[in-house]
Parts: C-alpha cells; structure tokens; sequence
C-alpha cells in the first residue's frame, strides 16, 4: 500500500499515510465514539464498514502528542495477545524461505 504501519504480534495496530498528514488507529467502537466526542478536530471515523469497527482517522497536524499517545496505547493492546503484550519484542514478520538446495558431492 505505500505507507508504514506499525504492528503487534504481526496485527496491524495503526498505519501513517505516505503524506504524513494523516494517521489511523484500530480502536474499539465504544473508544473511537470517546476521541471524537472529545477531540473532533484530530480524530474522525474511517469512512465505511472499517469507521464502524473502530477504524479512527487522525489528523496529525491537529494532534496534541499525549492524546494521540494514548490512541496508540489503547489500539496497541486492542490487538496485543496476552502472548504478545507480555514478550519484550514481538518478531517481525518474515517470508517463508524456500529449503536450501543441497548440492550433490562429487566422487573422485
């Protein structure tokens, strides 16, 4: 898609748009309704089924640095397994390698 996204436990908890004006956090319903009540001039709902979920737009230029941190924490644990939530780090993902060929010996 072009644009970081920051993950847990390979679950994507909030991404940058490629312009860094805007940001997006995967909140709860009930925790998106409480940032827009309270900040409507940094956070608004994603639009579609996605806003219904929790999916909340951050308008980052609008932002105050403590309220959007907390945003990150409450998404951050919304998609941390207690696995996940109690590692230190949480590996990135990586692709499946294919097994290394084995090279036939020669006979002398």
């Amino acid at each position: 898609m072009g644009h970081p996204d920051f993950r847990v436990g390979g679950r994507i908890f909030a991404t940058l748009q490629a312009n860094d004006d805007w940001g997006v956090v995967m909140l709860t319903p009930e925790q998106q309704q409480y940032f827009v009540r309270n900040y409507p001039d940094v956070f608004v709902p994603a639009a579609g089924a996605w806003g219904l979920q929790g999916s909340t737009t951050v308008r980052l230029s609008a932002a105050d640095e403590e309220v959007v941190g907390e945003a990150l924490t409450l998404a951050w644990q919304n998609r941390a397994t207690p696995r996940t939530a109690t590692s230190r780090t949480s590996r990135p993902r990586t692709q499946r390698r294919t097994p290394a060929v084995r090279m036939s010996r020669r006979r002398k």
